[in-house]
């Protein structure tokens, strides 16, 4: 793993992998493998939303975040036994870090309640709360499913870009637990230059994301950190640390955070990842005698133990009985 000094974010066209040529593919994947190695960021196109679909979502997005915080926490994620729901201003505390200063809606993979693993308790996997907003699920429901077309595309020229065939991920893509966030900063005027969101990496294998404004920073080898704005009709993609353990480092999860805001800012990133019982490991074309291999994981298991010391619902939950509502949940 060797991050460099760069100044611009790369752009790679993947309308390809979505509507062909196949031909163009590998060119796609090296594209994908030269900035999945070199910066662990770049930006997308050739795949954006259909038209009002962004709009939409974003529309009902601000909706809910408008009611008020009593009726927000109807749909709070401490009383959701899947990890779904409203996650209320300094829930969230990043390692080493201090409370968010955002509030969020989290959904994912929507499966009915009698879903086998639901039913058993894996922590991530059960139905998606769902707020008493007139046409939110659907708006919501509408970019989930697009973006989720977008990551399997990328799914596939990562794979390529790993030196495997396109499909290599596809028995990891059953249901998995890619989580989408409606993030809301609120207006600060009186905010400092700093953080408003703690450097970090991301857990998942990358992340798509859109947002309403610039603030999204990325680390470079030079300690600089290099603003990364939005590209009209972009995705932003960060390289997860899932990616980086199946490439043994080849790939970087880069570090990265988030302004802080003097206006109201919209960031809506889907967290990739592949399904809750996958063992990822070094390939072995990236294993050598010489070289430090990283340890495998679960990948469930994996992204749940990072939530659960992230979140302070969580933290508050008995270990004994994982999926107890926190007594305060309604604070």
């Amino acid at each position: 793993m060797t991050l460099t000094a760069f100044d611009r974010i790369p752009i790679v066209d993947i309308g390809p992998l979505l509507y062909g040529p196949r031909e163009a593919h590998p060119v796609i994947a090296d594209q994908l493998r030269e900035a999945a190695t070199e910066i662990g960021f770049l930006h997308v196109t050739g795949c954006a939303p259909p038209v009002g679909v962004f709009d939409r979502m974003l529309a009902a997005t601000k909706k809910f975040f408008d009611l008020p915080e009593a009726v927000k926490l109807r749909s709070y994620i401490g009383l959701s036994t899947c990890h779904r729901g409203y996650v209320p201003e300094s829930e969230e505390v990043l390692a080493g870090g201090t409370p968010d200063r955002k509030e969020a809606f989290d959904v994912s993979v929507d499966l009915p309640a009698d879903d086998p693993d639901h039913l058993v308790g894996v922590p991530v996997l059960g139905p998606n709360t769902w707020p008493d907003v007139p046409g939110f699920r659907e708006a919501v429901t509408a970019y989930y499913d697009h973006t989720i077309t977008v990551a399997r595309a990328m799914f596939r020229g990562f794979a390529l870009a790993l030196g495997e065939e396109s499909d290599f991920f596809e028995p990891y893509l059953t249901k998995p637990p890619s989580q989408l966030r409606l993030l809301h900063y609120p207006a600060d005027p009186d905010t400092a230059d700093r953080p408003g969101n703690s450097a970090h990496t991301d857990d998942e294998c990358f992340t798509l994301l859109r947002s309403t404004g610039p603030g999204l920073e990325v680390l470079d080898a030079r300690g600089v950190w290099v603003d990364a704005p939005p590209v009209p009709g972009a995705y932003a993609v960060t390289i997860g640390d899932l990616l980086q353990r199946w490439s043994n480092g080849e790939f970087i999860a880069t570090t990265h955070r988030v302004r802080a805001f003097t206006t109201e800012h919209w960031a809506f990133p889907l967290f990739c990842t592949v399904d809750y019982h996958t063992q990822v490991e070094p390939l072995t074309r990236f294993v050598a005698p010489d070289r430090q291999q990283l340890p495998g994981v679960v990948a469930g298991e994996h992204l749940f133990a990072r939530t659960a010391q992230t979140f302070r619902y969580l933290r508050r939950r008995s270990p004994a009985d994982p999926t107890a509502v926190a007594s305060d949940a309604t604070r």
